[in-house]
């Protein structure tokens, strides 16, 4: 059994050791953007201790990440180190100074981790979506004061998401996270997993209180796409970055084609724009916009309730008349009208589309 006290006791020297940044802090008031960086997998000592010291001369980085079990798709790929490598993960710890983080899937990996005196764990993508495992994991972590992240899920499915966290919550642990690290696809995409930005959004919107950070190199799935994921994720608000780094990322034994040299991230963090994430009272010009942009909303919910008014009394006049609901040709005809003034107005295809297929399914279930 895990000795939580003492595991409580153990993150109290660490947070003395990691000077002013204190990531309990950070849970509740997140203003500073929260970096973890480390190798996809702890591979040897020299390997770990070289990228930490690489690690080290970047003031931003605050967390060293490492995986020690890694849930490969074939059996016959590197499955992680094991137990070794969380005695290099604590000896970068002590010698750096940084806070350290790594995957749990299984009550075993928990103990583990607590006993090298891991700092924070994550749930990863492929648990997330076993509700059983997830189960599991927080009756193993129940009564322990420990951090915890938890990766979305594979699939674009923001209620197992929060499922996760809900059962979390459940077992009393107050220092909850998310990670979004993109979702699987079978659409062709540019990324190893698809942002999909909206699955996050809606996150947030149904749980104000959770910090969402964004595994940018899971996302991109090789180096040359992680300058504008990471500059997307900034504009989009997030609190923080999980970014891959190894000291020798073209012979890493996992993800070799995402990763990048502690060096190769400091000129990365160099050439991004960090914006505001509060507004100034006195920003007058950006107020204004707002406001303007809730006048137009009030307008577009005026306008869709009328259109809907109008819907259910030609829903009545085709139900006297025996007509059939869906006419298809004229509805394909309307769309194809739409999607063309949409674009002579310098509006997105898909985006026209997708709004005016919504307010049509609308209509047509009033309708019925």
């Amino acid at each position: 059994m895990l000795n939580c006290h003492n595991y409580f006791l153990y993150l109290q020297k660490i947070y003395d050791m990691s000077g002013s940044f204190d990531i309990r802090k950070w849970f509740g008031n997140p203003e500073e953007l929260l970096v973890i960086s480390g190798p996809c997998s702890v591979e040897s000592r020299e390997q770990l201790l070289m990228t930490a010291e690489g690690l080290s001369k970047i003031q931003r980085v605050k967390v060293l990440r490492g995986g020690i079990w890694k849930p490969r798709t074939r059996p016959d790929a590197f499955e992680g180190i094991g137990e070794e490598g969380l005695k290099w993960m604590r000896e970068a710890k002590e010698r750096f100074g940084f806070l350290t983080m790594t995957e749990v899937a299984t009550p075993e990996h928990v103990e583990l981790a607590m006993r090298y005196g891991i700092d924070i764990v994550w749930l990863g993508a492929r648990t997330v979506v076993n509700p059983f495992s997830v189960q599991e994991l927080a009756d193993s972590l129940r009564g322990c004061d420990v951090l915890v992240f938890v990766k979305n899920p594979i699939a674009p499915d923001v209620k197992l998401w929060l499922g996760a966290i809900e059962r979390l919550e459940g077992a009393g642990l107050k220092y909850i996270g998310a990670i979004h690290r993109g979702f699987s696809s079978y659409d062709e995409t540019p990324y190893r997993n698809a942002p999909l930005w909206e699955i996050p959004i809606e996150l947030l919107r149904l749980r104000h209180d959770i910090p969402i950070i964004t595994d940018v190199s899971h996302i991109c799935g090789c180096r040359e796409l992680l300058q504008e994921v990471a500059q997307t994720a900034l504009d989009m608000g997030t609190l923080g970055f999980m970014i891959e780094t190894h000291n020798d990322p073209e012979h890493a034994l996992t993800d070799a084609n995402q990763q990048i040299t502690p060096e190769s991230l400091k000129k990365a963090f160099d050439k991004l724009t960090f914006r505001k994430k509060r507004v100034d009272v006195d920003e007058v010009v950006l107020q204004n916009y707002r406001k303007d942009i809730d006048e137009i909303d009030d307008e577009l919910l005026n306008l869709i309730a009328k259109r809907m008014n109008i819907s259910e009394k030609i829903g009545d006049f085709k139900k006297e008349h025996k007509v059939a609901v869906l006419q298809m040709d004229r509805w394909k005809s309307v769309l194809e009208d739409h999607i063309n003034k949409g674009v002579k107005l310098g509006l997105d295809k898909d985006s026209v589309k997708e709004i005016f297929e919504i307010i049509h399914k609308d209509s047509i279930d009033r309708q019925l």
